[in-house]
C-alpha cells in the first residue's frame, strides 16, 4: 500500500523541529524506500545520517545518490555529491574514480588527475598493484597529448598481462611521435614493443625505419633480422655514399641467406669493382656470374691471381670458345695480371693472341704482345712470340720494334750470341740508326769482342760488310745478274809485256761516297726489274752531315751514341795519291757498292714512307694504338723524324704518358723543323710537358732558347718569369 508522500515529509519535519532526529530519519528512510529516485529526500536522509554521526550510512546514501544522478546525467551534481563524500572520506575509492572520471569527461584535466592520482596513491599504500596500474591506465587516456603518461599507461597494461594492449599503445605512440619528428620518443616505444614481441615484423621494420630518419645506422643493423630488412639499411646507406657500411651490411645479410643469388651477384661485383678480389672470391662462382662475360673474366683473373691456374686458363679458354670477340678483355686481363705475375699474364694474352692468329687477324696478335712487353719490356718469351707473329702475319715494322726490343732484352739476361745475330741482323737492315748500332756495340762487347768500334766501323766501311736476314725479298723474285757490257771484253785481250801495275791505293770512306755519288743513276724508279741488294753499307754522305751537324743548343733526351772515332778517323784522311791508273775491278767494286748502298737507302726510305701514310691514316680514323708503331717506325728515317716524332709526342701527352712525351719530342727537337713557325711550336710544346713533368729546369732552359728566336711568342714571357720564381725557391 502506497504511503502518503506529503503526511510522511510534514511528519518528518516536526519530528525534527522537536529535536527528534532517529524518527525523523526513519520517516525519511520509508520515503526513499518507497522512492529510490527521490535524489532530494535521499540527499536530507544523508545529511541527517551525518548530523546523527552515522557516517558510513551517509556516505553509503550519497554514494547511492551520486551514482544515481551520474547515471542519469546530472553531472555536476554528481560530482557535487562524490566530493561531499571526499570530504567525509577522503580515501573513498569509488567516489575518487568517479569523480576524476566526471571531471575528465568535462574537461577538467587538472580536477580528473587529481582524483585520479589520490585514487592512485590510495592504491598503491594498500600495496594494490594491480589497481594502481588501473588508474595509470585510465590517467594515460585522458588527454591523447600527454606522452608520458602515455607511456606510463602502456607499461601498465604489462602488469594486468594487456601485452596486446601495450604494444597497440607503444606502436601508436611511435607513429605519431615519428611524425611530430621527436624521432627519441618513437624510438623508445618501439623498442619497448620489440622487447615485447621480438617475432613481429612490423615492429622491427617500423623500427628500422625510425632508426634510419634517425641517422642511428648501428641501431638499425641491431633492430634487422630479415634479408630484406638488411636491404633496406644498405639502401639507404649508399644513398648516402657510406659505402663501406652498405656493403659490411648486405654481407650480413648474405649470410641470412647464401642462396640469394641476386644478393651474392651484387656483392660479387661490388667488391670486384673495389678491387677487392679476396672478398669476391666469397660470393663469385661459375653459377652467380651465369653469362655474364666480365663477371667470368673477373672469377678467372681471381683464380689465376690465386694460384688456381688450371681453373682460370680452362675458364679463360671456355669464354674465348664461346666468343672469340672477347680476346681484347682476356688481353686486357692478361696484362692487368702480368703486373704481378708475368709469366701467368703472358700464358692470357697468349691465348687471346691465339685466338687473333686463328682469325688471320695477325695486326691484333701483334697488338696483344706489343702492350705485354710494354709492360714487361724484357720478357724473352713474349717477345719471342711477337716476332714470330710479325713474321708470319707480315707486320714489318712491329716486327724489327720487336726484334730491337729482343736483342735489348737478349743483351740484359747476358745471352750474347742471340743478342748479337739480331743486333747485327738490325744494323744490316737500318745502319743509319745509331740505337741499332749501339746495340750491337753492346752485344760485342758482352761477346767479349776486344775491339767492337773496330768491328763496326769495318762493318760499315763494307770491308767485311753485314750480312740480313730480310725475308721481304724472296730469291725467286731476284732477276738474273747481267754483267754490264762495258765491264766484259769482247775477246782476251793481247798478252803484252807491261810493267806490274802499283798496288791500288786504299779508297777512303770519303771517296767511296763521291765517286757512289757520281755513279748515281738520274730518274730512274724502282721497280720489279730492278736488281734489290740486302744492306751492306751505309749513307755515308747523310751520316757524317748529321754527325757533323752542329747540335742544336736544347735540352737532349738520353739518345744512343756511337763510338764512330774509327770510321771518322777514316773519313778524315783521304786516300793518298796513286800514279797507277784505275783498275776496273775496282770501278766495279765501287759501282756494286754504290748500287749496294743506293738500294738499302731507297727500300729503308720507302718503308719509311710507306709506315708514315699508315701511321697518319690510322691516327686520322682515331687508331691511336695501332698508329703509333707505325710512326714510331717511320720516324727512323731522319727526313720524316721531325714530323713523326712531334706527333708521337703529342699523342703521348693526351694519353698521359709524359716521359713517353717528353722523349719523343726532344727527338723531334734533334731534327730540323720544315718551318720556323713549327720549330717553335714544337719548343713551346716540349718547354709545358717538361713542365707538368716537375722539371723546372729543363722547361726553363728550352723557353729561354725559345724565347730568344721567336721573341714573345704565345705566353712564353710569363712562363719564363713564372718558371724562375719557381726555380728561385729550389
Amino acid at each position: 500500500m502506497a504511503i502518503d508522500r506529503a503526511a510522511k515529509l510534514r511528519n518528518a519535519e516536526k519530528l525534527l523541529r522537536q529535536g527528534k532526529p532517529d524518527a525523523a530519519i526513519t520517516e525519511y528512510l520509508l520515503i526513499v524506500e518507497e522512492q529510490p529516485r527521490d535524489w532530494n529526500t535521499a540527499n536530507i536522509l544523508g545529511d541527517l545520517y551525518v548530523r546523527a554521526g552515522q557516517t558510513d550510512k551517509a556516505i553509503d546514501r550519497f554514494i547511492r545518490i551520486a551514482d544515481g544522478l551520474s547515471e542519469d546525467g546530472f553531472l555536476p551534481k554528481a560530482i557535487a555529491l562524490y566530493k561531499k563524500v571526499l570530504k567525509l572520506k577522503p580515501d573513498h575509492e569509488h567516489a575518487l574514480l568517479q569523480a576524476g572520471e566526471i571531471a575528465a569527461s568535462q574537461g577538467l584535466m587538472l580536477d580528473a588527475r587529481a582524483f585520479l592520482n589520490a585514487l592512485g596513491a590510495r592504491r598503491r599504500a594498500r600495496g594494490d598493484d594491480r589497481g594502481l596500474a588501473q588508474v595509470r591506465i585510465r590517467l594515460g587516456s585522458l588527454d591523447p597529448a600527454d606522452y608520458p603518461a602515455r607511456f606510463d599507461a602502456a607499461r601498465a597494461r604489462i602488469l594486468i598481462q594487456d601485452t596486446a594492449g601495450a604494444i597497440r599503445e607503444l606502436k601508436a605512440l611511435a607513429e605519431e611521435l615519428a611524425g611530430k619528428g621527436r624521432q627519441a620518443e618513437a624510438i623508445e616505444g618501439l623498442r619497448e614493443a620489440a622487447v615485447l614481441s621480438p617475432e613481429d615484423d612490423e615492429i622491427r621494420e617500423r623500427l628500422l625505419a625510425v632508426y634510419l630518419s634517425a641517422g642511428d645506422y648501428a641501431r638499425a643493423r641491431e633492430c634487422a633480422s630479415t634479408v630484406e630488412q638488411f636491404k633496406a639499411i644498405a639502401a639507404w646507406l649508399d644513398e648516402r655514399g657510406q659505402s663501406d657500411e652498405a656493403l659490411t651490411t648486405l654481407r650480413e645479410a648474405a649470410r641470412l641467406d647464401p642462396s640469394d643469388g641476386e644478393l651474392t651477384t651484387y656483392l660479387a661485383r661490388a667488391f670486384v669493382a673495389r678491387g677487392d678480389f679476396a672478398s669476391a672470391a666469397e660470393y663469385l662462382t661459375v653459377e652467380t656470374a651465369g653469362d655474364d662475360s666480365k663477371l667470368l673474366l673477373t672469377l678467372a683473373e681471381m683464380q689465376l691471381r690465386g694460384g688456381k691456374l688450371d681453373e682460370g686458363v680452362a675458364l679463360v679458354r671456355r669464354l674465348l670458345e664461346e666468343d672469340a670477340s672477347r680476346r681484347d678483355d682476356v688481353a686486357q686481363l692478361g696484362w692487368n695480371i702480368a703486373e704481378h705475375a708475368p709469366e701467368v699474364g703472358f700464358m692470357v694474352v697468349g691465348l687471346a693472341a691465339d685466338t687473333a692468329v686463328a682469325q688471320s687477324d695477325w695486326p691484333a696478335a701483334a697488338a696483344a704482345l706489343q702492350e705485354f712487353v710494354t709492360r714487361i719490356p724484357s720478357h724473352i718469351p713474349a717477345l719471342m712470340r711477337l716476332v714470330e707473329i710479325c713474321v708470319d702475319g707480315g707486320l714489318e715494322a712491329t716486327m724489327y720494334s720487336a726484334q730491337a726490343q729482343l736483342a735489348d732484352a737478349y743483351i740484359a739476361a747476358g745471352l750474347a750470341a742471340e743478342a748479337r745475330f739480331i743486333a747485327e741482323d738490325l744494323v744490316a737492315r737500318e745502319p743509319w740508326e745509331r740505337a741499332n748500332i749501339e746495340r750491337f756495340r753492346r752485344a760485342l762487347v758482352l761477346i767479349g769482342e776486344p775491339d767492337p768500334d773496330a768491328l763496326i766501323a769495318e762493318r760499315l766501311s763494307g770491308e767485311t760488310p753485314f750480312t740480313s736476314t730480310d725475308l721481304s725479298l724472296r730469291s725467286d723474285e731476284l732477276p738474273p745478274f747481267e754483267t754490264p757490257a762495258a765491264a766484259v771484253p769482247a775477246s782476251p785481250p793481247p798478252p803484252a809485256a807491261t810493267p806490274t801495275p802499283a798496288a791500288p791505293a786504299p779508297v777512303s770512306l770519303n771517296d767511296r761516297a763521291s765517286k757512289a755519288s757520281a755513279l748515281k743513276p738520274e730518274g730512274k724508279k724502282k721497280g720489279r726489274d730492278q736488281f734489290e741488294l740486302s744492306t751492306n753499307a751505309v749513307d755515308f754522305q747523310s751520316l757524317i752531315s748529321e754527325l757533323e751537324s752542329p747540335p742544336i743548343a736544347r735540352a737532349r733526351t738520353e739518345s744512343v751514341e756511337v763510338d764512330l772515332s774509327i770510321v771518322l778517323n777514316d773519313i778524315e784522311e783521304p786516300a793518298a795519291p796513286s800514279d797507277a791508273p784505275d783498275n776496273a775491278a775496282a770501278d766495279l767494286d765501287g759501282v756494286f757498292a754504290q748500287l749496294r748502298t743506293e738500294a738499302a737507302r731507297r727500300t729503308a726510305l720507302e718503308t719509311a714512307d710507306e709506315e708514315y701514310e699508315r701511321g697518319l691514316t690510322l691516327h686520322r680514323a682515331g687508331k691511336i694504338d695501332e698508329c703509333i708503331p707505325a710512326l714510331q717506325a717511320a720516324s727512323r728515317a731522319p727526313r720524316l723524324r721531325f714530323a713523326t716524332a712531334s706527333l708521337l709526342g703529342r699523342i703521348f701527352c693526351e694519353r698521359g704518358m709524359t716521359p713517353q712525351a717528353i722523349e719523343s719530342f726532344e727527338r723531334a727537337a734533334e731534327a730540323p723543323a720544315p718551318t720556323p713557325e713549327e720549330g717553335h711550336e714544337l719548343l713551346y710544346d716540349l718547354a709545358d710537358t717538361l713542365e707538368k713533368a716537375g722539371e723546372v729546369a729543363r722547361a726553363l732552359a728550352i723557353c729561354m732558347e725559345l724565347h730568344a728566336e721567336a721573341g714573345d711568342y704565345r705566353d712564353i714571357s710569363s712562363r719564363i718569369e713564372r718558371l724562375s720564381k719557381v726555380q728561385s725557391r729550389g
